[in-house]
């Protein structure tokens, strides 16, 4: 059984306020007011977020994959602020490509310390990386959002043909709101290189083989008492950063299928 005085000790030495906010709300009857305020530290004038709130991205500028940070702290500690949610929205249209959605990295990465794969692709065309989980949490709180009209659309025809390891994170994070997805995704998934982290996956693998990886999981705490990343370090400040987010990640994970207290 994972230690959580161990975890908790842990991120007070190390996690950003960020994490050990979502801690606090999550396993130790937190507000979620303190939850709000650390996200909406991230928040830029124009509605999106950056300021390295995705460790992976240090630029100040807005970023997809920080909006999708935000949303998802937001929704998990049930500190939903509408305010927050619209101006990411309405930053999310401004930049939407053509097709609807949003892509996995603007260019306003350029120049800036970021992880060697955060490059903006040519023509930046919609990313099911980003505009899977975005939708997906969205998708759930009940928001109406033209944005969000436009990336279902297209989520509706890119997702069922992922099959690069990312855009199947992308597309899985959707498949709740798209009945059989997950379905049509598992052999593709089962072709891919799941070993980050194959609970990233689990929407699209066996009962039993989500039960091994929980086991795995549970059992990787670290003497430290938090959990390690499973892909690629290029900065050391970057690496804490995920080591906090990924701790409460952990933990929270192992809650939701019963293997903590």
């Amino acid at each position: 059984m994972p230690d959580l005085a161990a975890a908790e000790r842990f991120l007070a030495a190390h996690a950003r306020v960020l994490d050990r906010r979502r801690f606090e709300r999550l396993f130790g009857g937190g507000a979620a007011a303190p939850v709000r305020d650390a996200v909406a530290a991230y928040r830029n004038a124009d509605g999106g977020f950056g300021q390295a709130l995705e460790p992976d991205g240090r630029c100040p500028g807005s970023q997809p994959p920080a909006v999708a940070l935000a949303l998802r702290t937001l929704h998990e500690c049930d500190a939903w602020d509408e305010d927050l949610v619209r101006g990411a929205c309405d930053w999310l249209q401004s930049v939407a490509p053509a097709e609807g959605g949003t892509t996995f990295v603007e260019p306003s990465i350029e120049g800036w310390p970021a992880a060697p794969w955060w490059r903006p692709q040519p023509g930046l065309p919609a990313s099911l990386v980003s505009t899977g989980p975005i939708a997906a949490v969205l998708l759930e709180r009940g928001v109406e959002h033209p944005w969000l009209d436009r990336a279902v659309a297209w989520l509706r025809e890119a997702a069922p043909e992922a099959t690069e390891m990312y855009d199947l994170i992308g597309a899985l994070a959707f498949a709740g709101h798209a009945p059989g997805l997950a379905k049509r995704l598992a052999p593709a998934v089962a072709a891919a290189d799941t070993s980050h982290n194959p609970l990233w996956f689990a929407a699209a693998l066996d009962p039993a083989e989500v039960e091994r990886h929980l086991d795995d999981l549970a059992a990787a705490q670290q003497p430290d008492g938090g959990w390690t990343i499973h892909f690629p370090v290029w900065s050391a400040v970057a690496e804490a950063d995920w080591r906090g987010s990924a701790t409460v990640d952990a933990l929270v994970l192992l809650r939701n299928h019963g293997r903590l207290a």
